[in-house]
């Protein structure tokens, strides 16, 4: 199991573009992906589970995965969130 702690930096949170583009990475990888946010987790290959978190720019994540490309899947993930682009 790969886990992460990070802020999420898009000005729409995880919701609109950057959950869609959230949801599409994952769904690229075969790993389980949970994200959770003050201690709900949701299934990261949902988007509907995904936005029902409501983590808004500067709320913090922690986005676990386990399988055989967490790591790359946990990665990729962390990146979405951290970014700027939508």
């Amino acid at each position: 199991m790969v886990e992460r702690e990070a802020t999420v930096v898009p000005e729409e949170g995880l919701h609109a573009r950057p959950a869609a583009r959230f949801v599409g990475t994952a769904k690229q990888f075969v790993s389980d992906i949970v994200v959770i946010k003050d201690g709900k987790e949701a299934n990261a290959k949902s988007p509907l589970k995904l936005m029902t978190l409501g983590a808004k720019k500067g709320d913090r994540v922690v986005i676990r995965a386990e399988g055989e490309d967490a790591e790359e899947a946990v990665e990729a993930l962390v990146e979405i969130v951290t970014s700027e682009e939508p």
